[in-house]
């Protein structure tokens, strides 16, 4: 097996700004895997707030080039690498190859019921209340908004901004571990009197402990407090819902391993992503037929997308096998 590595750069429409970031591109790392007359593509964005930043990531993945030249699968990649984003893009590399080579569709591998376009949420930053409402109304064809929030005392304004400009979509927040205990429970009549159908992430990940004994009227979603499969294990039960990164996680197969593993739990199941191109949104995709909640817009704030790109219509994503894990072959050299 051959491997390549690059880093890219996409900008996005708007700054995107979230509790202690503020974001004008997205670099991301394409990582292509060949064997004969087969490739597989993955892309990783990384996990910022750990320090899994691009060229990391790409130098992580140059340093497994001898390990691919004797072979590699899925589950010899589980131990080589630890999860984050370079396990991630090779992981889905692996999985697109996989279905490159066998002319069966990663979908089919990954054992999920034929796909179904999926309900996706549009994502607004943490902006002042009226841009908020300008943007809730920009997104015409958004049946489903996630405002972000930041605790600096804008928040209560914003989810009114959004509701009153659009009374007909499902709306959810993310802190983005921006809040305290009390904060959370001062914005908590707003966000029920606003019909607020799921927080995600409001404390900081080292004060999950605060939620132990928190009855919220509003389910409450991990994401930065849950990285990968065994921190299901130990998660506050004051989680009730999961969100799954494949940059978090290392890939689509962990991601799949977790999906079941919350479901065993009682726990809801969300899929997310730390922007990106369709390249990257297409095996989240597979994982959202099994959520209750997806989060698949990051195309959607660039300014251009990768081609082959993800349909959104009517609110809803489409990822074809064109996009990702359908059979192809690599280009016969020119002579």
């Amino acid at each position: 097996m051959e491997i390549a590595v690059r880093v890219e750069s996409w900008p996005l429409v708007h700054p995107f700004r979230i509790t202690g970031w503020t974001y004008d591109a997205i670099d991301v790392v394409v990582a292509v895997v060949r064997d004969g007359d087969h490739e597989g593509r993955g892309e990783a964005a990384g996990v910022d707030y750990l320090g899994d930043m691009p060229a990391d990531i790409a130098a992580t993945i140059e340093s497994t080039r001898d390990a691919f030249r004797g072979g590699m699968d899925r589950a010899r990649l589980q131990s080589l690498l630890p999860i984050g984003g370079a396990r991630n893009a090779l992981d889905c590399a692996l999985w697109d190859l996989e279905a490159a080579r066998s002319g069966r569709p990663a979908w089919q591998a990954a054992g999920v019921a034929a796909p179904k376009p999926c309900l996706t949420t549009w994502t607004i930053g943490a902006e002042a209340p009226e841009v908020v409402a300008e943007r809730a109304i920009a997104y015409g064809p958004a049946r489903a908004i996630k405002l972000k929030l930041t605790g600096d005392g804008l928040d209560a304004e914003r989810v009114r901004a959004a509701r009153a400009a659009r009374p007909d979509v499902w709306l959810g927040v993310d802190g983005n571990q921006g809040f305290s205990r009390d904060g959370l429970e001062r914005l908590m009549p707003v966000l029920v009197e606003a019909g607020v159908a799921l927080i995600e992430q409001p404390l900081p990940l080292d004060r999950d402990a605060d939620l132990d004994d928190l009855v919220s009227p509003i389910p409450i979603a991990a994401d930065e407090s849950v990285q990968g499969l065994a921190a299901i294990e130990t998660l506050s039960p004051g989680f009730s819902v999961i969100n799954i990164k494949l940059d978090k996680c290392g890939g689509l197969t962990e991601a799949l391993a977790m999906a079941q593993a919350a479901r065993a739990r009682g726990l809801g199941v969300m899929v997310g992503n730390m922007l990106g191109t369709s390249l990257a949104m297409a095996p989240a995709f597979i994982v959202g037929q099994l959520c209750d909640v997806v989060d698949l817009d990051g195309p959607v704030l660039l300014t251009r997308d990768r081609p082959p790109a993800a349909d959104y219509s009517d609110g809803m994503i489409w990822c074809g096998e064109h996009i990702w894990g359908g059979g192809r072959s690599v280009p016969a050299p020119a002579h």
